[in-house]
């Protein structure tokens, strides 16, 4: 029971997931003040970052799996961590690229988020090179990262930014001891993967 639980919140909060729920969390559950876009961008860029940040990378691991280039998609070894990063890290900038380029999409906010996201993947990468760092972790921290950045900055928005930043603590305690109960990480490998994410979002933030 214990292993499914903790499979299962893996899945759900994978890294893969995590630019979506940010920017449906931006696009639905924060003021619109926060992020100035038509009703029918929201959804069309919402769709943009699900296939570029989840279908491509996923794809492409999957493809890698089909093909023995890797043992499993969930990569339990180091060593076959590094294109499927390096696939995460492409989709992550074509999605900060399309939101740049295309002025229906373009938000302050939203190139920060994405452009962090996409810095943190590869300094993952660089490091998985070398030792085994959480990709969970990574995600989790850039997103409790990303909402204390709009709590303590000067975002319009409200009383929801505590809330939101509460529950994100409470999903990567979650995820973190998932993590560990899978024995995909050991604890300095998730502390690290959470410190990593968090440092980016808020040193991007704290230099745009």
């Amino acid at each position: 029971m214990k292993n499914r639980l903790a499979f299962g919140l893996s899945a759900v909060f994978h890294p893969l997931l995590v630019p979506t729920y940010l920017v449906l969390m931006l696009a639905y559950g924060m003021p619109t003040a926060l992020l100035p876009l038509a009703t029918e961008a929201r959804w069309q860029l919402t769709l943009w970052v699900w296939l570029l940040t989840f279908w491509l990378p996923g794809l492409g691991t999957w493809l890698l799996y089909r093909a023995g280039r890797i043992s499993s998609v969930e990569l339990y070894e180091r060593r076959q961590r590094p294109v499927p990063l390096l696939l995460t890290a492409l989709g992550f900038g074509a999605a900060t690229a399309l939101l740049g380029s295309t002025a229906a999409y373009r938000a302050p906010l939203l190139l920060l988020m994405l452009g962090s996201i996409t810095l943190a993947v590869v300094l993952t990468l660089g490091i998985t090179l070398r030792w085994k760092i959480s990709a969970h972790g990574v995600g989790m921290g850039g997103a409790l990262g990303l909402l204390l950045l709009l709590v303590l900055g000067p975002y319009p928005i409200g009383s929801c930014g505590p809330r939101w930043l509460l529950a994100a603590g409470g999903v990567a305690a979650a995820v973190s001891w998932a993590r560990l109960a899978l024995r995909a990480h050991t604890p300095a490998q998730v502390a690290a993967g959470l410190g990593l994410g968090a440092a980016v979002a808020l040193g991007a933030g704290w230099l745009v």
